[in-house]
Protein backbone atom coordinates (compact mmCIF):
# COMPACT_ATOMS: atom_id res chain seq x y z
CA UNK A 1 0.00 0.00 0.00
CA UNK A 2 0.91 3.18 -0.90
CA UNK A 3 2.36 5.63 2.42
CA UNK A 4 -0.29 6.79 4.75
CA UNK A 5 1.45 10.17 5.22
CA UNK A 6 0.33 11.24 1.76
CA UNK A 7 -3.60 10.81 3.03
CA UNK A 8 -5.97 12.56 4.67
CA UNK A 9 -5.93 12.54 8.73
CA UNK A 10 -9.23 10.20 8.24
CA UNK A 11 -8.48 7.90 5.67
CA UNK A 12 -5.10 7.41 7.68
CA UNK A 13 -7.38 6.59 11.15
CA UNK A 14 -9.42 4.53 9.27
CA UNK A 15 -6.34 2.35 7.48
CA UNK A 16 -3.40 2.44 10.32
CA UNK A 17 -2.98 -0.19 11.74
CA UNK A 18 -4.78 -3.04 9.28
CA UNK A 19 -1.59 -5.14 8.21
CA UNK A 20 0.09 -5.83 11.33
CA UNK A 21 3.50 -7.37 11.63
CA UNK A 22 3.61 -10.93 12.23
CA UNK A 23 1.81 -11.76 15.67
CA UNK A 24 3.84 -12.75 18.61
CA UNK A 25 3.30 -16.50 20.07
CA UNK A 26 1.21 -16.50 23.25
CA UNK A 27 -0.55 -19.94 24.63
CA UNK A 28 -3.90 -19.52 23.96
CA UNK A 29 -5.20 -18.08 20.12
CA UNK A 30 -5.83 -14.99 18.76
CA UNK A 31 -9.61 -13.77 18.71
CA UNK A 32 -9.65 -12.25 15.69
CA UNK A 33 -13.26 -10.80 15.21
CA UNK A 34 -14.23 -9.82 11.10
CA UNK A 35 -17.56 -9.82 8.95
CA UNK A 36 -15.56 -8.73 6.01
CA UNK A 37 -12.68 -11.16 4.49
CA UNK A 38 -10.79 -9.36 2.29
CA UNK A 39 -8.98 -11.48 -0.28
CA UNK A 40 -5.68 -11.51 -2.17
CA UNK A 41 -7.68 -11.27 -5.80
CA UNK A 42 -11.31 -10.79 -7.80
CA UNK A 43 -11.38 -14.24 -8.83
CA UNK A 44 -10.25 -15.32 -4.94
CA UNK A 45 -13.69 -13.74 -4.13
CA UNK A 46 -15.98 -16.54 -5.87
CA UNK A 47 -13.78 -19.50 -4.70
CA UNK A 48 -15.41 -21.91 -2.45
CA UNK A 49 -12.38 -23.75 -1.17
CA UNK A 50 -12.06 -20.59 0.57
CA UNK A 51 -13.36 -18.58 3.91
CA UNK A 52 -14.65 -15.42 1.88
CA UNK A 53 -16.97 -14.28 4.66
CA UNK A 54 -16.60 -13.96 8.43
CA UNK A 55 -19.35 -16.00 9.29
CA UNK A 56 -17.98 -19.22 7.82
CA UNK A 57 -14.97 -19.16 11.27
CA UNK A 58 -11.84 -16.85 11.25
CA UNK A 59 -8.91 -18.14 13.24
CA UNK A 60 -10.30 -18.28 16.56
CA UNK A 61 -13.34 -20.83 15.13
CA UNK A 62 -10.67 -22.79 13.23
CA UNK A 63 -8.52 -23.33 16.69
CA UNK A 64 -12.02 -24.68 18.86
CA UNK A 65 -13.15 -27.07 15.87
CA UNK A 66 -9.77 -28.15 15.21
CA UNK A 67 -9.43 -29.14 18.83
CA UNK A 68 -12.91 -30.21 19.35
CA UNK A 69 -12.27 -32.79 16.29
CA UNK A 70 -9.16 -34.02 18.39
CA UNK A 71 -11.10 -34.50 21.47
CA UNK A 72 -13.75 -36.37 20.02
CA UNK A 73 -11.77 -38.53 17.00
CA UNK A 74 -13.68 -36.78 14.97
CA UNK A 75 -13.24 -35.72 11.09
CA UNK A 76 -14.89 -32.30 10.96
CA UNK A 77 -16.74 -30.70 13.83
CA UNK A 78 -19.43 -27.66 13.58
CA UNK A 79 -20.27 -25.15 16.35
CA UNK A 80 -23.44 -23.57 16.88
CA UNK A 81 -25.10 -20.94 19.02
CA UNK A 82 -25.91 -23.36 22.07
CA UNK A 83 -26.31 -26.99 22.65
CA UNK A 84 -30.40 -26.55 21.35
CA UNK A 85 -29.08 -25.33 18.55
CA UNK A 86 -26.67 -27.90 18.03
CA UNK A 87 -29.22 -30.44 18.33
CA UNK A 88 -31.86 -28.81 16.03
CA UNK A 89 -29.13 -28.37 13.47
CA UNK A 90 -28.02 -31.84 13.26
CA UNK A 91 -31.70 -33.14 12.42
CA UNK A 92 -32.56 -30.50 10.42
CA UNK A 93 -29.75 -31.57 8.43
CA UNK A 94 -30.14 -35.21 8.49
CA UNK A 95 -34.21 -35.49 8.17
CA UNK A 96 -36.43 -34.18 5.29
CA UNK A 97 -40.02 -34.70 4.76
CA UNK A 98 -41.51 -38.00 4.93
CA UNK A 99 -38.78 -39.25 6.98
CA UNK A 100 -39.45 -41.01 10.53
CA UNK A 101 -36.84 -41.07 13.68
CA UNK A 102 -36.06 -43.12 16.98
CA UNK A 103 -35.59 -41.28 19.90
CA UNK A 104 -34.92 -42.01 23.26
CA UNK A 105 -37.92 -40.96 25.51
CA UNK A 106 -35.56 -39.50 28.23
CA UNK A 107 -33.71 -37.58 25.89
CA UNK A 108 -33.83 -33.90 26.55
CA UNK A 109 -37.27 -32.35 26.76
CA UNK A 110 -35.90 -29.05 24.58
CA UNK A 111 -35.15 -32.14 21.92
CA UNK A 112 -38.34 -33.37 22.09
CA UNK A 113 -40.76 -29.83 21.59
CA UNK A 114 -38.26 -29.51 18.49
CA UNK A 115 -39.42 -32.79 17.45
CA UNK A 116 -42.91 -32.53 18.24
CA UNK A 117 -43.27 -29.30 17.22
CA UNK A 118 -40.78 -27.70 14.53
CA UNK A 119 -39.71 -30.92 12.91
CA UNK A 120 -42.97 -32.38 12.80
CA UNK A 121 -44.29 -29.48 10.79
CA UNK A 122 -42.07 -30.21 8.25
CA UNK A 123 -42.87 -33.86 8.12
CA UNK A 124 -40.63 -35.29 10.30
CA UNK A 125 -42.40 -38.21 12.43
CA UNK A 126 -41.02 -39.09 15.87
CA UNK A 127 -41.25 -42.28 17.85
CA UNK A 128 -40.35 -42.61 21.26
CA UNK A 129 -38.80 -45.69 22.70
CA UNK A 130 -37.92 -46.98 26.11
CA UNK A 131 -34.15 -45.65 27.32
CA UNK A 132 -33.19 -48.90 28.53
CA UNK A 133 -34.52 -51.19 24.74
CA UNK A 134 -31.67 -53.40 23.44
CA UNK A 135 -31.19 -53.09 19.90
CA UNK A 136 -33.19 -55.57 19.25
CA UNK A 137 -36.22 -54.33 20.53
CA UNK A 138 -35.26 -50.96 18.65
CA UNK A 139 -35.09 -52.73 15.80
CA UNK A 140 -38.28 -54.18 16.09
CA UNK A 141 -39.71 -50.12 15.75
CA UNK A 142 -38.05 -49.38 12.51
CA UNK A 143 -40.01 -48.62 9.58
CA UNK A 144 -39.42 -47.98 5.64
CA UNK A 145 -39.37 -44.19 5.96
CA UNK A 146 -37.01 -44.60 9.06
CA UNK A 147 -33.82 -42.90 8.69
CA UNK A 148 -32.11 -41.60 12.20
CA UNK A 149 -31.67 -42.72 15.74
CA UNK A 150 -31.08 -40.47 18.25
CA UNK A 151 -29.95 -41.60 21.41
CA UNK A 152 -28.86 -39.83 25.23
CA UNK A 153 -26.84 -42.06 27.56
CA UNK A 154 -26.71 -41.65 30.49
CA UNK A 155 -29.81 -39.96 29.76
CA UNK A 156 -31.15 -37.05 30.62
CA UNK A 157 -32.70 -36.70 33.97
CA UNK A 158 -33.12 -40.00 34.87
CA UNK A 159 -29.75 -41.29 33.70
CA UNK A 160 -30.60 -44.82 32.19
CA UNK A 161 -27.95 -46.23 30.03
CA UNK A 162 -27.67 -46.88 26.58
CA UNK A 163 -25.90 -50.08 24.90
CA UNK A 164 -24.68 -47.51 22.27
CA UNK A 165 -22.11 -49.80 20.63
CA UNK A 166 -24.46 -52.28 19.50
CA UNK A 167 -27.53 -49.71 18.91
CA UNK A 168 -24.77 -48.08 16.30
CA UNK A 169 -23.86 -51.54 14.53
CA UNK A 170 -27.27 -52.59 14.48
CA UNK A 171 -28.46 -49.15 12.94
CA UNK A 172 -25.16 -48.97 10.52
CA UNK A 173 -25.87 -52.18 9.47
CA UNK A 174 -29.73 -50.89 8.24
CA UNK A 175 -28.15 -47.95 6.66
CA UNK A 176 -29.70 -45.83 9.39
CA UNK A 177 -27.55 -42.64 10.56
CA UNK A 178 -26.79 -42.50 14.89
CA UNK A 179 -26.85 -39.42 16.52
CA UNK A 180 -25.67 -39.13 20.23
CA UNK A 181 -26.03 -36.52 22.58
CA UNK A 182 -22.66 -36.49 24.60
CA UNK A 183 -22.84 -34.01 26.96
CA UNK A 184 -22.51 -35.90 30.18
CA UNK A 185 -19.16 -37.02 28.86
CA UNK A 186 -17.99 -33.87 27.47
CA UNK A 187 -16.58 -35.60 24.94
CA UNK A 188 -13.71 -37.15 27.31
CA UNK A 189 -15.66 -39.62 29.04
CA UNK A 190 -17.18 -41.53 26.37
CA UNK A 191 -16.21 -41.58 22.52
CA UNK A 192 -18.99 -42.02 20.40
CA UNK A 193 -17.56 -42.44 17.06
CA UNK A 194 -15.05 -44.62 18.46
CA UNK A 195 -18.21 -46.89 18.83
CA UNK A 196 -19.90 -46.73 15.10
CA UNK A 197 -21.85 -43.19 15.72
CA UNK A 198 -22.25 -40.81 12.92
CA UNK A 199 -22.65 -37.82 14.75
CA UNK A 200 -21.82 -36.75 18.97
CA UNK A 201 -23.67 -33.74 20.13
CA UNK A 202 -21.90 -31.64 23.13
CA UNK A 203 -23.82 -28.88 24.65
CA UNK A 204 -19.89 -26.86 25.17
CA UNK A 205 -22.15 -24.47 27.63
CA UNK A 206 -22.03 -27.26 29.86
CA UNK A 207 -18.50 -28.54 30.80
CA UNK A 208 -16.26 -27.50 27.78
CA UNK A 209 -16.73 -23.83 28.21
CA UNK A 210 -17.13 -24.08 32.22
CA UNK A 211 -17.92 -21.05 33.96
CA UNK A 212 -21.96 -20.74 33.27
CA UNK A 213 -21.54 -17.74 31.03
CA UNK A 214 -21.38 -18.64 27.44
CA UNK A 215 -24.20 -20.51 25.39
CA UNK A 216 -22.28 -23.32 22.04
CA UNK A 217 -22.93 -26.51 21.07
CA UNK A 218 -20.86 -28.38 18.86
CA UNK A 219 -21.58 -31.55 16.53
CA UNK A 220 -18.49 -33.71 15.98
CA UNK A 221 -18.48 -35.88 12.87
CA UNK A 222 -17.30 -38.38 10.39
CA UNK A 223 -17.34 -40.39 7.11
CA UNK A 224 -20.95 -40.06 5.09
CA UNK A 225 -22.78 -37.29 7.44
CA UNK A 226 -19.74 -34.72 7.35
CA UNK A 227 -20.95 -33.07 3.72
CA UNK A 228 -24.25 -32.87 4.80
CA UNK A 229 -24.18 -31.00 8.07
CA UNK A 230 -21.44 -28.94 6.03
CA UNK A 231 -24.02 -27.80 3.35
CA UNK A 232 -26.74 -27.06 6.37
CA UNK A 233 -24.43 -25.15 8.41
CA UNK A 234 -23.92 -23.13 5.72
CA UNK A 235 -27.23 -22.71 4.17
CA UNK A 236 -28.84 -22.15 7.36
CA UNK A 237 -26.28 -19.28 8.52
CA UNK A 238 -25.09 -21.12 12.29
CA UNK A 239 -22.47 -19.10 13.64
CA UNK A 240 -21.11 -17.84 17.06
CA UNK A 241 -18.94 -14.87 18.30
CA UNK A 242 -14.92 -15.33 18.22
CA UNK A 243 -15.10 -14.55 21.90
CA UNK A 244 -17.49 -16.87 22.72
CA UNK A 245 -14.91 -19.35 20.33
CA UNK A 246 -12.24 -18.27 22.34
CA UNK A 247 -13.68 -18.62 25.88
CA UNK A 248 -14.76 -22.34 24.88
CA UNK A 249 -11.26 -22.82 24.01
CA UNK A 250 -10.20 -21.22 26.99
CA UNK A 251 -12.67 -23.86 29.00
CA UNK A 252 -11.17 -26.66 26.98
CA UNK A 253 -7.84 -26.49 28.33
CA UNK A 254 -8.86 -26.69 31.93
CA UNK A 255 -11.48 -29.58 30.62
CA UNK A 256 -9.66 -32.56 31.91
CA UNK A 257 -8.64 -31.47 35.51
CA UNK A 258 -12.08 -29.78 36.03
CA UNK A 259 -14.46 -33.24 35.02
CA UNK A 260 -11.74 -35.50 37.43
CA UNK A 261 -12.52 -32.63 40.91
CA UNK A 262 -15.99 -32.98 39.61
CA UNK A 263 -16.36 -37.38 39.32
CA UNK A 264 -14.29 -37.24 42.69
CA UNK A 265 -16.66 -35.14 44.36
CA UNK A 266 -19.63 -36.41 42.81
CA UNK A 267 -19.16 -39.99 43.78
CA UNK A 268 -18.25 -39.38 47.40
CA UNK A 269 -21.32 -37.43 47.71
CA UNK A 270 -23.70 -40.04 45.52
CA UNK A 271 -22.24 -42.74 47.78
CA UNK A 272 -23.21 -40.66 50.62
CA UNK A 273 -26.57 -40.61 49.38
CA UNK A 274 -27.37 -43.74 48.82
CA UNK A 275 -27.30 -44.35 52.84
CA UNK A 276 -29.62 -42.00 54.21
CA UNK A 277 -33.30 -42.97 55.24
CA UNK A 278 -35.10 -39.73 53.56
CA UNK A 279 -33.27 -41.18 49.60
CA UNK A 280 -35.25 -44.26 48.18
CA UNK A 281 -32.32 -44.61 45.14
CA UNK A 282 -29.49 -42.50 43.73
CA UNK A 283 -29.38 -42.57 39.83
CA UNK A 284 -25.51 -42.83 39.40
CA UNK A 285 -24.17 -44.63 37.05
CA UNK A 286 -20.59 -45.33 38.79
CA UNK A 287 -22.49 -46.64 41.91
CA UNK A 288 -22.71 -50.87 41.44
CA UNK A 289 -26.61 -50.80 42.62
CA UNK A 290 -27.59 -48.46 39.68
CA UNK A 291 -29.02 -50.75 36.71
CA UNK A 292 -26.93 -49.12 34.14
CA UNK A 293 -23.42 -49.70 36.13
CA UNK A 294 -22.12 -52.41 33.66
CA UNK A 295 -22.57 -50.18 30.74
CA UNK A 296 -21.50 -47.22 32.09
CA UNK A 297 -18.69 -49.33 33.54
CA UNK A 298 -17.46 -51.25 30.10
CA UNK A 299 -17.61 -47.74 28.03
CA UNK A 300 -17.19 -44.81 30.11
CA UNK A 301 -13.74 -43.50 31.50
CA UNK A 302 -15.08 -41.72 34.70
CA UNK A 303 -17.96 -39.71 36.09
CA UNK A 304 -19.41 -36.19 35.60
CA UNK A 305 -20.76 -34.42 38.37
CA UNK A 306 -24.24 -34.86 37.45
CA UNK A 307 -26.84 -37.50 38.53
CA UNK A 308 -30.13 -37.76 40.33
CA UNK A 309 -31.64 -39.29 43.43
CA UNK A 310 -34.76 -40.38 43.95
CA UNK A 311 -36.51 -39.20 47.60
CA UNK A 312 -38.72 -41.23 49.60
CA UNK A 313 -42.50 -40.37 49.22
CA UNK A 314 -43.24 -36.60 50.09
CA UNK A 315 -45.20 -34.07 49.88
CA UNK A 316 -43.94 -31.62 46.80
CA UNK A 317 -44.33 -28.56 49.00
CA UNK A 318 -41.80 -30.10 51.08
CA UNK A 319 -39.17 -30.81 48.37
CA UNK A 320 -39.52 -27.62 47.11
CA UNK A 321 -38.47 -26.00 51.18
CA UNK A 322 -35.86 -28.63 51.00
CA UNK A 323 -33.59 -26.92 48.04
CA UNK A 324 -34.91 -23.45 48.98
CA UNK A 325 -32.57 -24.45 52.23
CA UNK A 326 -29.58 -25.17 51.16
CA UNK A 327 -26.86 -22.68 51.32
CA UNK A 328 -24.29 -23.97 48.71
CA UNK A 329 -26.24 -25.44 45.84
CA UNK A 330 -28.19 -22.47 43.42
CA UNK A 331 -31.79 -23.40 41.91
CA UNK A 332 -31.18 -23.70 38.23
CA UNK A 333 -31.14 -24.97 34.52
CA UNK A 334 -27.98 -26.11 32.91
CA UNK A 335 -25.05 -27.25 34.72
CA UNK A 336 -21.49 -28.22 33.93
CA UNK A 337 -20.06 -24.89 35.75
CA UNK A 338 -18.20 -24.30 38.59
CA UNK A 339 -20.65 -24.01 40.94
CA UNK A 340 -23.37 -26.59 42.71
CA UNK A 341 -27.03 -27.02 41.35
CA UNK A 342 -29.89 -28.44 43.16
CA UNK A 343 -33.40 -28.95 40.89
CA UNK A 344 -36.87 -30.41 41.18
CA UNK A 345 -37.50 -32.62 38.00
CA UNK A 346 -40.92 -34.07 38.37
CA UNK A 347 -42.58 -31.33 36.04
CA UNK A 348 -40.39 -31.84 33.50
CA UNK A 349 -41.51 -35.95 33.56
CA UNK A 350 -45.00 -35.34 32.71
CA UNK A 351 -44.41 -35.79 28.44
CA UNK A 352 -42.30 -39.31 28.98
CA UNK A 353 -43.99 -42.82 28.14
CA UNK A 354 -41.57 -44.93 29.72
CA UNK A 355 -39.21 -43.24 32.15
CA UNK A 356 -41.18 -40.59 34.30
CA UNK A 357 -42.89 -42.68 36.61
CA UNK A 358 -40.95 -43.17 39.19
CA UNK A 359 -41.69 -44.09 43.18
CA UNK A 360 -41.21 -40.48 44.53
CA UNK A 361 -39.81 -36.83 43.88
CA UNK A 362 -36.47 -36.56 41.31
CA UNK A 363 -34.07 -34.72 42.15
CA UNK A 364 -31.15 -33.31 39.85
CA UNK A 365 -27.86 -32.92 41.39
CA UNK A 366 -24.67 -31.07 39.47
CA UNK A 367 -21.76 -30.90 41.74
CA UNK A 368 -19.43 -27.88 41.10
CA UNK A 369 -16.08 -27.77 42.79
CA UNK A 370 -16.84 -26.47 46.15
CA UNK A 371 -15.36 -29.36 49.22
CA UNK A 372 -17.55 -32.52 48.84
CA UNK A 373 -18.07 -32.64 52.66
CA UNK A 374 -19.39 -29.09 52.78
CA UNK A 375 -21.89 -30.42 49.79
CA UNK A 376 -22.96 -33.70 51.94
CA UNK A 377 -23.33 -31.02 55.20
CA UNK A 378 -25.69 -28.64 53.49
CA UNK A 379 -27.52 -32.07 51.67
CA UNK A 380 -27.56 -33.10 55.07
CA UNK A 381 -29.20 -29.94 56.68
CA UNK A 382 -31.75 -29.74 53.15
CA UNK A 383 -32.97 -33.54 54.42
CA UNK A 384 -33.51 -32.68 57.73
CA UNK A 385 -36.17 -29.99 56.73
CA UNK A 386 -37.96 -32.74 54.57
CA UNK A 387 -39.07 -34.40 58.19
CA UNK A 388 -38.92 -31.15 60.04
Amino acid sequence: MTELAEFGECTRTLHAGATSAKLLKTPGPVVQRGSTVLMPTAEALYDATQTTYGRGGLATHKALCETLSELEHAERTFIYPSGLAAITGVLQALTGAGDHILVSDAAYNPTRRFLDGTLARFGVRATYYDPTATAEEIAALIEPETRLIYMESPASLTFEMQDIPAIAAMARARNLITVVDNTWAAGVLFKPLDHGVDVSIQALTKYVCGHSDVFMGSAAASGRVVERLARSSYEIGWAVSPDDAYLALRGLRTLHSRLTHHGASALKVAQWLQDQPEVASVLCPALPSFAGHDLWRRDFTGLCGLFGAILKPVDRSRVDAMVESLQLFGLGYSWGGFESLALPCDPQLVPRLASGRLDGPLLRLHIGLEGADDLIADLRRGLDSLTA
